[in-house]
């Protein structure tokens, strides 16, 4: 039973078949085979307007290309304090802009909002060429407490970004599950709503190494082919990650596996909800589960094999649990079975909490 991540999940079968029909034969390499150049015209479709994609290996370099492309070595990138790209990208934006800063800005449950994003900014272009220039805005799609932006939310940041001059990417590591939430086009989540730069990530849905920059905008990708080069990413077999890519997106597999996903979260909180003292901390709008759990339960499931990370790790307080594409109703079950056996067996102090 483990709930660590998302990153724990197999490859969907459909992706597996279509890296079997890419590797049947020679192509082209670096980007010049029919499946890479066919992804830009996959993507401009559903995304309802021409972009301009470039896969990439890893989230990490998504995002920290996409912020690079943004950003001067003098700039500074806004984003929730506790974003992937604040904490856990070992400083990777900062090394490919060459040092800019990433400025962490408080949100409840992940999310930033207006007013904190725009005091952020004031404050750190405040004292002109002393301090960092804005540069750029980055958003979490579904965030890291697995709670999701509205398209209107979306919006109301991208307003903030418009006043200032600055672009807004978007970190879409799990995009798809943020899509299956809020039953939204991918055109209504990003460009519509004023996002300029998406990392598409299609491995925790599903994928094997496979991510993508895709640009929304006119104007905004010059340079980033030799970016993409400089950082190892330029991918001498691009078909296999263009090939899953594009399996990924064909007859909305991507959002239906993403919604088997949140529906096996939505089972798990629900079933959690009612088990003594056990409290779910945060709104389940992906697929992740929050709890509040006491330490005998919380080393009762690990004991009976269920897998889950504590969060934050450095000082544990809550559970995370992350189900995938692949998480069965099965698991989910034998996880809440579990749990109600230990809390009804094991007399607890009430939780801190």
């Amino acid at each position: 039973m483990n709930f660590c991540s998302d990153n724990v999940s197999g490859v969907l079968p459909d992706l597996l078949s279509a890296l079997i029909d890419a590797a049947d034969g020679s192509a082209m390499p670096y980007g010049a085979d029919a499946w890479s150049e066919r992804l830009d015209r996959r993507l401009s479709e559903v995304f309802e307007t021409p972009v301009e994609v470039f896969p990439v290996g890893t989230g990490t370099a998504a995002n920290a290309l996409a912020l690079w492309q943004l950003t001067p070595p003098f700039g500074a990138v806004f984003c929730h304090e506790e974003s992937h790209v604040a904490v856990d990208e070992c400083g990777a934006p900062e090394m490919f802009t060459g040092g800019a800063k990433v400025v962490g800005v408080a949100g409840e449950h992940g999310k930033l909002d207006p007013t904190g994003l725009e005091a952020a900014i004031g404050r750190t272009g405040y004292r002109m060429v002393h301090r960092v220039r804005p540069a750029a805005v980055s958003v979490t799609q579904a965030t890291e407490f697995g709670t999701v932006y509205t398209p209107a939310e979306i919006a109301d940041l991208a307003a903030v970004c418009r006043r200032h001059g600055l672009p807004l990417h978007m970190d879409g590591a799990r995009f798809a599950n943020a899509l299956a939430a809020q039953g939204c086009t991918p055109a209504e989540m990003t460009w519509r709503a004023g996002v300029d730069v998406l990392s598409l990530g299609a491995t925790k849905g599903g994928a094997i190494a496979a991510e993508a920059v895709v640009f929304l905008r006119p104007g905004l990708s010059n340079d980033f082919a030799e970016r993409r080069k400089r950082a190892g990413h330029l991918a001498s077999k691009m078909r296999f990650a263009s090939a899953q890519l594009l399996a990924w997106v064909n007859n909305d597999l991507w959002i239906r596996a993403a919604g088997h996903a949140n529906a096996m979260a939505r089972a798990l909180a629900d079933g959690m909800a009612g088990i003594p003292e056990v409290r779910v901390m945060a709104p389940v709008e992906s697929n992740m589960v929050f709890a509040a759990l006491p330490p005998d339960l919380r080393d009762g499931l690990r004991a009976n094999g269920v897998l889950f990370y504590d969060w934050p790790s450095e000082t544990p307080g809550l559970a995370r649990f992350v189900t995938h594409v692949q998480t069965t109703a099965t698991e989910v079950t034998a996880l809440l079975e579990t749990a109600r056996r230990l809390a009804a067996v094991t007399p607890r102090p009430s939780n801190p909490l």
